[in-house]
């Protein structure tokens, strides 16, 4: 019934009342389909389930709505920016008047870094053809490895529909921007993020073929646009040197656009650090002023003066004049591109982003490649198939080879210019176990080792204390979730049921005090007030990746795991926004 029912949907689109009738009837049918893969839950999490049922809507955007335009980030007029040679569609043109929005044209894009960023001006929205669901706050517009934690979300709450357009979208952004962007806004051309692309198009072509309907002409779309979007990880400027894996790189240079704003301060902060830190500036910091110049220096001028306390009050050097350097900038994009910022794994603030092989995006790029074999064979392609298996196997070899410390148990990046092995303990770790590419040896040594990252809300990021949110004590839903299903498929399913139930329990009943569900906790104190010094200090309210992990945390739980977690919730009527 579903896939006869969505055929015949544009039949009714121009007749309101009986639209409303038709995505009723949708909508139920599609709950009906895909019922056996959705949770049952006790009326107890009914106030959560209904928060987040409420904020799929409330945090989608598309090109009809006004608010889809605002950039919380940059101070600018609202302007939305076409492909090059791409017709303006009716929606925008309607866009365009409603919302006194201008509407622009880019010059044509193959990749990214092809055109210069800061040319583009004023900076503005990226064009995508369907709705999507965005993180909340300053977070309005679709980024990319939070999409994947949102669709899992909407598929498990039966809104496949609205998740099918979100990899749809990202199709249209490898084809007309160059690549599965960091986020549709202008100043995110120069980069891309962790790629869960395959990851996502599996998610939605799984959840079709369980409700009845097996796509294969998307599912051949989709494996092209994959495989086009995968060159980007293969080749310079993303190789990570001889070892035959891959880094982050962004194409841009100098500050970021989005990081001037409401990151005010941030890169004086920055600079302040390697100036009273020497020892751990590597060629981050540039002094520069009164007859002194150079090349390396990018951006601003920060005029800094180290200052000690003492018996005899305080003792002052002579201000100096630093900027930061090329490298420095070049890190902290890559660093933006990674996703994880701000952390000091990759060095301070993750200024070495870019001399790194990282575990993370290099178990993303085994599963691409294992999810692409996969797709080769469904669509009886079977040279491509043994193509892609051997990719995969190559690049698990060269992983265990350079990642992985048998005397720690555990994977550890590398930093592939000093040929050295990253001594940074982080929660990335999970991540080979998550792709499947862990031995089962390798496993048991991982989850041996749970203790330094379990904490009473969950998986903390590392046992280091940085200021930065990516680190100590911070606990993101991202990582929970690719922790936990790292230990399920190794078979660990005590450890994954006590994990979730923290990290559930924490977004829970800081739900029930405040009504709100955030983009990262404290997991120390099962508690979402941060005390983030080094980055953006806010605790956005929202969330979507969060929402879509709390509700694919949930649908595994044991259930009397899940009675108990229900029962905790009546305790305290939760409190309104």
């Amino acid at each position: 019934m579903l896939p006869m029912l969505t055929r015949n949907r544009r039949a009714y689109s121009h007749h309101p009342l009986l639209a409303v009738l038709f995505s009723f009837i949708c909508s139920l049918a599609l709950a009906q389909a895909v019922a056996p893969a959705k949770v049952s839950t006790p009326a107890g999490l009914n106030p959560i389930r209904t928060y987040i049922a409420n904020g799929w809507d409330v945090l989608t955007r598309s090109m009809t709505r006004c608010d889809s335009i605002v950039d919380p980030k940059v101070a600018t007029k609202a302007v939305l920016y076409l492909p090059a040679d791409f017709p303006a569609p009716p929606a925008v043109q309607k866009l365009q008047s409603d919302c006194k929005v201008e509407v622009q044209h880019l010059p044509p894009i193959h990749q990214p870094g092809q055109t210069d960023v800061r040319s583009i001006n004023p900076p503005g929205l990226l064009y995508l053809p369907n709705a999507y669901v965005v993180p909340g706050g300053r977070f309005n517009e679709m980024y990319g490895w939070d999409s994947y934690f949102i669709i899992v979300g909407l598929v498990r709450d039966g809104r496949l529909d609205l998740a099918k357009g979100m990899v749809e979208n990202f199709f249209f952004e490898v084809e007309h921007y160059g690549t599965f962007l960091n986020a549709n806004r202008t100043y995110y051309l120069t980069r891309s993020q962790p790629p869960y692309l395959t990851s996502m198009i599996m998610e939605v072509y799984q959840a079709e073929k369980a409700a009845g309907h097996s796509d294969r002409a998307w599912l051949q779309r989709a494996y092209d646009y994959a495989a086009k979007d995968y060159q980007l990880w293969v080749h310079e400027p993303h190789l990570a040197g001889s070892t035959g894996l891959s880094r982050y790189f962004d194409f841009g240079d100098g500050p970021v656009a989005e990081g001037l704003q409401d990151e005010t301060g941030y890169y004086k902060n920055v600079a302040a650090f390697f100036l009273t830190h020497p020892d751990r500036a590597d060629h981050d910091l540039v002094e520069t002023g009164a007859g002194k110049s150079n090349p390396d220096a990018v951006g601003f001028g920060f005029e800094l003066q180290l200052c000690e306390t003492t018996q005899n009050g305080k003792k002052c050097e002579p201000f100096r004049t630093v900027s930061l350097s090329h490298d420095y900038y070049k890190g902290d994009r890559s660093m933006r591109e990674s996703g994880f910022d701000v952390a000091f794994r990759f060095g301070p603030f993750g200024a070495q982003t870019h001399h790194y092989a990282a575990v993370c995006l290099n178990s993303l790029l085994y599963k691409t490649e294992t999810d692409l074999t996969t797709m080769a064979d469904t669509l009886g392609k079977k040279e491509d198939a043994a193509r892609w298996r051997k990719l995969a196997d190559d690049r698990k070899a060269r992983m265990n080879q350079l990642f992985w410390n048998a005397s720690k148990g555990m994977f550890f990046d590398y930093e592939f210019e000093t040929q050295k092995q990253s001594s940074y303990t982080y929660v990335t770790t999970f991540y080979p176990m998550w792709a499947g590419l862990a031995s089962p040896e390798q496993a048991r040594a991982i989850e041996k080792n749970l203790q330094i990252f379990e904490q009473p809300g969950g998986l903390d990021m590392s046992p280091t204390e940085s200021g930065g949110q990516w680190d100590h004590p911070y606990g993101w839903a991202p990582m929970q979730l690719v922790g936990i299903e790292g230990l399920r498929r190794y078979g660990f399913n005590d450890d994954a049921n006590r994990v979730a139930y923290k990290f559930l329990s924490t977004v829970a009943e800081n739900f029930r005090r405040d009504g709100t569900i955030r983009e990262k906790y404290n997991v120390v104190t099962r508690s979402s007030e941060t005390t983030v010094t080094a980055g953006y200090h806010m605790n956005i309210v929202g969330f979507g990746w969060t929402n879509g992990v709390f509700l694919e945390l949930l649908q595994k739980l044991p259930s009397d795991a899940l009675e108990r977690l229900a029962r905790e919730q009546t305790n305290t009527a939760p409190a309104s926004k």
